[in-house]
């Protein structure tokens, strides 16, 4: 069984879920802890919990997914902020948004069922933008030959 998993791990796909479900247990967990202890506004700790996990992502994605060795190229850097960002930001905050607001036509008083429904639906949305345009555009150039 081990070895299965372990074998599973040769597949660009499946490293990129496996390190975009960590990096979305930090996105979700900055956004809760935010909204629910200190009451930031959504959108806002939506800014904060992303950023954060921008970082965690570049890191794990260059290496870990896309086998990326190249060690000094700062258009790869503004690419993956450039898609990243639009993913994060744009995408999901509209994503949020529009799920909030139907959500809260049908469950007014559970806000934070409506922002968990929210948050998880853009991150479907923001996981494919990403991985498309990583695997096309930002990592395509500097993998390990």
């Amino acid at each position: 069984m081990a070895k299965k998993l372990f074998g599973l791990w040769q597949y660009e796909k499946v490293r990129y879920v496996l390190i975009g479900t960590l990096n979305t247990a930090v996105d979700f967990s900055i956004l809760f802890s935010l909204v629910t202890f200190f009451a930031v506004p959504a959108l806002i700790a939506n800014i904060a919990s992303t950023s954060t996990a921008l970082v965690v992502s570049y890191l794990l994605n260059k290496r870990a997914v896309f086998g990326d060795t190249d060690t000094h190229n700062p258009r790869q850097v503004v690419l993956f902020v450039v898609v990243t960002l639009a993913g994060l930001w744009i995408l999901q905050g509209l994503v949020i948004e529009a799920v909030r607001s139907l959500a809260h036509a049908w469950l007014p008083a559970h806000g934070s069922v409506g922002l968990l429904a929210a948050k998880a639906i853009a991150t479907l949305f923001s996981l494919t933008w990403n991985y498309l345009w990583y695997s096309r555009v930002v990592f395509r150039g500097g993998k390990a030959k």
